[in-house]
């Protein structure tokens, strides 16, 4: 394929506030997507009331980039009945299209508002060419496949399906059922992963207790607990939260230890080119509770492979590593390619992975030689670190942090502190972001 045949898709990064939506298109996202919070799966962590919204959308027109809303929960009655009164003054903001995935509130978007962009949410777990068909009878513009198609498959819904937008996740956390149909977090704190109340109950540590079942069908805990050896068993257990001592909650799989849930992250930016080269219109990025770092430094990184991707440039392995030194919970391409089920999973921890980068700072403003330093996380005198813009990353040792009254410190102590540090003659600190590298020998 050519390099003027390939099409350039569209880099959809995350917008948990306004701040992350400014970020990300700052450092290269074509696109971003932000709740509704009563009708999204993202109810915590999410400052996008109506005035944000209707900023946000305006913002982004204003820069020629686009602004989609996720409306994608499954509703019960009481939600569809105030949803027509609720949807409606969003509509009015136009935003450039909604995702959604429940049949019923769709249909209620083309009764009222039949030009409405729709696009049909992962939550539908399209993985089919005649699924997608059937969408597109209905009037929908983009189908978000589901994250568990190999490349080959998406190939495939492609060549079936030539005159539909499809969008596919490239970066971020992974649910370990179908996507976004994870009943633990119901199960656990009665909060409905569906109705955007996840409380992310997979990647929390659990503690396994061999069980009994008494005549009258109670699960007891046996007197000695012991963990599994890692084979599947009929024995009944019980698992304990880290956080919930004594909350002894009946299980029915004993496998490898404790994080038998917990899903690596998804980091699919070695397949950018062969998605490409697919024809996907656009790549998606995880993250709506995550930093506004994280929204820039995954879009800027994403937009490089893309870019190198359509002059038909190799794969710049170095951007992998960009994104390692992210914190992470571990990587995997997902089900791009087909591995061995142990990949996909994180058995042995909970947290992040020991990344070599920290967030520590925004940067406000900029004052001759200095900057002016929203920290976010500690930092002190000696430290490497990173300065973060746009176009180009600025390394350098901190000599010197002076207070806001103009004190020498040694120390920047952690969120909720401006500093002042000194800052390299050619940096731009519009849209500025501090990273600090870690020394991990210590």
């Amino acid at each position: 394929m050519s390099f003027s045949s390939l099409k350039r898709p569209e880099l959809l990064s995350p917008a948990g506030s306004l701040n992350h939506m400014r970020y990300a298109f700052a450092y290269g996202a074509d696109a971003v997507y932000a709740g509704l919070p009563r009708y999204s799966l993202r109810v915590r962590n999410n400052s996008f009331n109506l005035a944000n919204l209707e900023t946000g959308i305006k913002e982004a027109r204003a820069i020629n980039k686009k602004f989609f809303v996720a409306v994608n929960i499954t509703a019960h009655n009481s939600k569809v009945k105030t949803f027509v009164n609720d949807i409606a003054p969003i509509i009015a903001f136009k935003p450039d299209a909604l995702i959604m995935s429940d049949p019923g509130l769709i249909m209620l978007v083309k009764q009222h508002w039949p030009d409405t962009e729709i696009h049909l949410s992962v939550q539908m777990n399209t993985v089919n060419f005649a699924a997608v068909k059937f969408w597109q009878s209905l009037g929908i513009k983009r189908i978000i496949l589901s994250r568990e198609l190999s490349l080959d498959e998406i190939a495939e819904i492609r060549d079936y399906c030539p005159d539909i937008e499809l969008e596919v996740f490239v970066h971020g956390a992974l649910c370990i059922a179908y996507s976004g149909r994870c009943l633990l977090s119901g199960y656990f704190n009665h909060r409905d992963p569906n109705q955007g109340a996840c409380t992310n109950a997979c990647r929390w540590g659990y503690k396994v207790h061999e069980a009994e079942q008494a005549n009258n069908g109670d699960i007891f805990q046996k007197s000695k607990p012991q963990l599994g050896l890692g084979e599947y068993s009929e024995q009944l257990v019980l698992l304990e939260e880290n956080q919930r001592p004594g909350e002894l909650m009946p299980m029915y799989e004993d496998e490898h230890g404790t994080y038998v849930f917990n899903s690596k992250d998804l980091r699919a930016i070695q397949h950018v080119a062969r998605l490409i080269e697919i024809g996907v219109d656009c790549l998606k990025i995880e993250g709506r509770t995550k930093s506004c770092y994280y929204a820039a430094r995954t879009a800027q990184v994403y937009q490089r492979a893309i870019d190198d991707a359509i002059k038909q440039k190799p794969f710049d392995k170095s951007l992998m590593d960009i994104l390692e030194g992210m914190a992470n919970r571990g990587y995997t391409e997902g089900f791009y390619r087909r591995h061995v089920h142990d990949d996909y999973q994180n058995y042995l921890n909970g947290s992040p992975e020991r990344h070599s980068q920290v967030f520590v700072g925004e940067v406000v403003k900029r004052e001759e030689n200095r900057l002016l330093v929203e920290v976010k996380n500690r930092f002190q005198v000696g430290d490497r670190l990173t300065l973060m813009s746009p176009k180009v990353d600025y390394p350098i040792l901190l000599n010197e942090i002076y207070d806001k009254s103009g004190n020498h410190i040694i120390v920047a102590p952690g969120s909720g502190h401006q500093v002042w540090i000194e800052a390299p003659e050619a940096y731009d600190p519009s849209m500025g972001l501090i990273i600090k590298h870690l020394n991990l020998e210590k």
